[in-house]
């Protein structure tokens, strides 16, 4: 067995992310497919269903209590961990990833710049002057596990550098919301609470400073952090993203203490593979000894939450948010002003922002297209991006506020808009020239 097979599995490679960021895609789908049926057909107690999130969970510590209803815990608390990992995603691709060189990374940011500002242009041009102009942030998001999901139908056909770049577009497009949420959606502040969280904060970038490792430090302070956000005004989810900036991204070894340990541990590894009774339970350990070895506090964290979040807390939120009754009165309001927005954003401002951005960086000499990436490969990308689901769903509640008379048409308008994006990118996609070796 050579060094790098062995090697192989310590690197947590690009088709596994993608992979299980599709495979999340597709069961979050399914998800929104089973609320939106158990809430509209006889197969659920339909007029009882979509209450079932306004029941109150309370907690209390030491006098400190928190009463919310199911939805909020979703909402404000499990999401949490949602922006958890994508701010340590955003973390990881500027250190290290995508866009860690701006040749690499001025494709996908300029096609997320520009498939974030004609949406939002779009939508407050139809909506200028109505009490629904706030909304404006709706149609700026992409959900990657969703356009993930449509690429792997797509299989082999698609070029990774495509995959690569819509992910990396993706990830901003993803800082571009949290940034919206934050300055744009938050009220009623209170500055005690907002200070308190600032100090937490403070105190988890000088832990990291001083070198502190271990995410048993971090994370109760996480939880705090959450809380003081919380009671603060700002959206308690910000927190996961200010948390996952504290964490390190370095491991606490130098580069040649690193190599000596790599190199003892792995050729004692081909000593036991190449051994007359090799021992698969004691291979598997000492892969698996390398592989925390040279992981970083945030990367070992990602990796264990990953997939809690994409098959646990994403499809429980779609869940959630999509269990309303819809009558047919909510899709004779699409072409209201709040709908149409939200489709003009989401199918026409998407795809025409991205594709128009990323053409202009390329002619600027800016950036350039993937290996095997065709201008068709990324109009079809960019259509993909008009697949709003999740964040798209997460904005409606903070803009619109939840219980609001148009929160039933923009959900509806979320999903049509992602589904017309999903079936359009699919076909587009499909009909290009397979990629080299497919």
């Amino acid at each position: 067995m050579a060094v790098p097979q062995l090697v192989r599995p310590l690197v947590r490679p690009f088709t596994e992310f993608f992979r299980r960021e599709a495979a999340g895609g597709i069961m979050l789908m399914a998800s929104a497919v089973l609320a939106l049926l158990l809430a509209n057909t006889s197969w659920g107690p339909a007029a009882y269903f979509p209450q079932i999130w306004e029941k109150h969970l309370k907690l209390s510590l030491n006098g400190v209590v928190l009463d919310m209803s199911l939805a909020h815990w979703i909402n404000d608390g499990l999401m949490s961990v949602f922006f958890l990992i994508v701010g340590l995603e955003i973390k990881r691709e500027v250190m290290e990833g995508e866009l860690s060189e701006w040749r690499q990374a001025a494709l996908p940011i300029a096609g997320a710049l520009g498939g974030m500002l004609l949406p939002a242009l779009l939508y407050f041009l139809v909506n200028r002057g109505l009490p629904t102009q706030n909304g404006w942030g709706i149609p700026m998001a992409t959900d990657i596990a969703f356009a993930l999901a449509v690429l792997q139908l797509l299989g082999p056909r698609v070029p990774l550098g495509l995959k690569v770049f819509l992910t990396a577009l993706a990830i901003v497009d993803d800082l571009g919301a949290v940034l919206v949420i934050a300055g744009f959606y938050t009220t009623n502040l209170d500055l005690t609470y907002l200070l308190l969280a600032l100090g937490t904060w403070a105190l988890l970038l000088n832990l990291n400073f001083l070198g502190a490792r271990s995410l048993a430090i971090y994370l109760p302070l996480g939880v705090l952090l959450w809380f003081f956000m919380h009671q603060s005004g700002i959206h308690a989810t910000l927190a996961g993203v200010l948390l996952a900036l504290a964490i390190p991204a370095r491991i606490g070894k130098g580069r040649p203490e690193i190599l000596l340990m790599l190199n003892d541990r792995l050729g004692m590894l081909q000593h036991e593979v190449h051994g007359a009774e090799a021992n698969p339970r004691i291979i598997s350990e000492e892969l698996e000894y390398l592989s925390d070895a040279i992981s970083s506090p945030a990367q070992k964290l990602e990796q264990r939450l990953h997939s809690v979040v994409a098959f646990g807390i994403i499809p429980l939120f779609a869940f959630a948010n999509t269990s309303l009754i819809i009558d047919a009165g909510v899709f004779g309001q699409l072409l209201s002003p709040l709908g149409l927005g939200i489709l003009l954003g989401l199918v026409v401002g998407k795809p025409l922002g991205i594709g128009a951005l990323s053409w202009l960086s390329v002619r600027l000499g800016w950036a350039s297209l993937p290996a095997g990436v065709t201008w068709r490969h990324l109009w079809g990308a960019g259509v993909l991006g008009g697949i709003g689901f999740t964040m798209s769903l997460f904005i409606t509640l903070l803009a619109l506020g939840e219980h609001s008379a148009g929160e039933p048409v923009a959900k509806v308008a979320i999903l049509s808009a992602s589904f017309i994006s999903g079936t359009v990118g699919f076909l587009l996609l499909r009909s290009a020239p397979a990629a080299p070796g497919a």
